[in-house]
């Protein structure tokens, strides 16, 4: 796959970014593509190994290890060092429905698996993944496919996330009459309002909507299940019912003061700026603004990354964020060999704007916050926190162990809580009558299929808390499911 001798030839390359000084001035896209040439080049650095890794797709202790839609990766890499791009996208779209969401969004643990990547930089897969599609959509070569043939069957999806859409995606392409349910005014989940605009355009997602509204799905916004519409009143409409709401219930701060003004929960931050941005370029005044305000955000993940991003862009006075784990190591340890995901430190794009802008990495480790202190009127103040240590115990357990003498006040404004999620909201489930387990929807992944008849769940709702290719994986596996019922329930008639 590639040149034979590409991966001892070629460097890898990285997109082309906008300097961190200029991006931060803007809520566009940062990422630009590199050129037909350069990704050819990129493309020869695949390896011809006999057994690629990048597309295995499991997970290793909790993390992925490859692609989990086992995209075929050395193919399309071949055909792009070829100059073949429309066979590159037909080859693409062979297992990835959004290959737009995953090319920008997705953490690429194909490139951790990628096995040029256990004594050299992995191939830049992700960059010509992305590259494949819009090219794609630029050539005119993403048009509607019309099913040939309607079932007669009918299938409501309530979320427009990835996991409904992949779904909603399958289903219609097997001839089945789809209606997805959104309870916001538009569709993509939280990749809509949930991701920052910079790193995921919003007309992306809307040209793919528009390309599925023209193949026959239908979109209904605006309306909640359980509230808008009672889920009796929906099965009795349709013939199958999945549930791909999401794990939206966010994890809440406890500690003392956490009550005060000022704490915010990180999604509804992102999604208030995000929102206002889209519909308005911010003129509506619904934004959260933290202009001029001291920033703290807790929670060491990406989605803090992405309220640091958002506050510096707003021109806050100062950003810091919280972890509770260790600074990663600057290379593979014993702990994620290959082919796991390395894990690894990574200077990503919000930490490189904030070192521009503030002369400093925003990142604080191993550290605990203690309570929280606001002023008579109950606007928050002060964030006390104590350093850890992390050490391993007799046991062969991991503990932290705080360190007397690292107490801090850190003057804050506001406090964005970026710790995860806790499971589905519960009040659709429940009225489903769907058996829950651990705060999310019980299903096998086998066919998905709740305690309830006729009614599925797939994606983050089943899962927790995952990754965009992940909910993608279980969208179209929950697809073939349904599918598979639909034709069982037709063949009783």
């Amino acid at each position: 796959m590639g040149k034979p001798t590409g991966f001892m030839e070629f460097k890898r390359q990285k997109t082309t970014e906008q300097k961190p000084l200029a991006r931060i001035d803007h809520f566009g896209e940062y990422a630009e593509r590199l050129t037909d040439e350069q990704l050819q080049t990129q493309g020869a650095r695949c390896m011809d190994c006999g057994t690629p890794f990048c597309h295995m797709g499991i997970e290793i202790r909790g993390s992925a290890a490859g692609c989990p839609i086992n995209n075929v990766i050395p193919e399309w890499n071949d055909l792009v060092y070829n100059g073949k791009w429309q066979e590159a996208l037909d080859r693409l779209h062979l297992t990835n429905n959004f290959p737009e969401f995953t090319g920008r969004v997705c953490p690429a643990p194909c490139e951790g698996s990628c096995v040029l990547g256990i004594n050299e930089p992995s191939v830049a897969i992700k960059s010509i993944e992305r590259s494949i599609i819009d090219k794609g959509f630029e050539e005119g070569w993403v048009v509607p496919r019309i099913p040939r043939r309607r079932t007669g069957k009918t299938v409501a999806i309530i979320g427009s996330g990835p996991a409904g859409l992949a779904a909603a995606d399958e289903l219609n392409q097997q001839g089945h009459s789809v209606t997805v349910y959104e309870r916001d005014d538009r569709a993509g989940g939280l990749l809509m309002y949930g991701i920052p605009n910079m790193k995921l355009e919003k007309e992306v997602i809307e040209r793919r909507i528009r390309l599925l509204q023209q193949e026959g799905i239908d979109f209904i916004y605006n309306t909640e299940i359980g509230v808008d519409m009672t889920s009796d009143e929906l099965r009795a409409q349709y013939d199958a019912v999945l549930i791909a709401t999401g794990a939206q219930k966010q994890r809440a701060l406890r500690i003392e003061g956490s009550e005060g003004k000022g704490v915010v929960l990180a999604m509804d931050y992102l999604t208030s700026v995000t929102k206002s941005y889209v519909q308005s370029n911010f003129e509506d005044g619904n934004a959260l603004n933290v202009e001029g305000k001291n920033v703290i955000v807790i929670g060491g993940g990406d989605t803090g990354a992405d309220c640091v991003a958002t506050a510096i862009r707003q021109n806050c006075k100062s950003v810091v964020q919280f972890g509770k784990h260790p600074k990663l190591p600057n290379a593979r340890t014993e702990e994620t060999m290959w082919p796991k995901n390395p894990d690894t430190f990574t200077f990503d794009y919000a930490y490189e704007e904030v070192d521009a802008k503030l002369g400093r990495d925003p990142r604080e480790y191993c550290i605990h916050t203690e309570k929280i202190v606001s002023d008579a009127d109950g606007n928050i103040q002060a964030l006390h926190t104590i350093y850890m240590e992390k050490i391993l115990g007799e046991d062969g357990f991991h503990y932290f162990k705080e360190l007397p003498g690292t107490e801090k006040a850190w003057p804050v404004d506001y406090i964005f809580v970026a710790i995860g999620f806790e499971g589905v909201e519960k009040a659709l489930p429940e009225q489903f009558g769907v058996e829950l387990i651990n705060n999310r929807i019980a299903a096998t992944i086998k066919n998905y299929a709740t305690n309830v008849q006729g009614v599925f769940t797939a994606g983050d709702a089943r899962r927790g808390q995952s990754l965009v290719v992940w909910a993608i994986k279980e969208g179209r596996e929950a697809a073939a499911a349904m599918h598979a019922f639909l034709e069982q329930e037709a063949a009783v008639v």
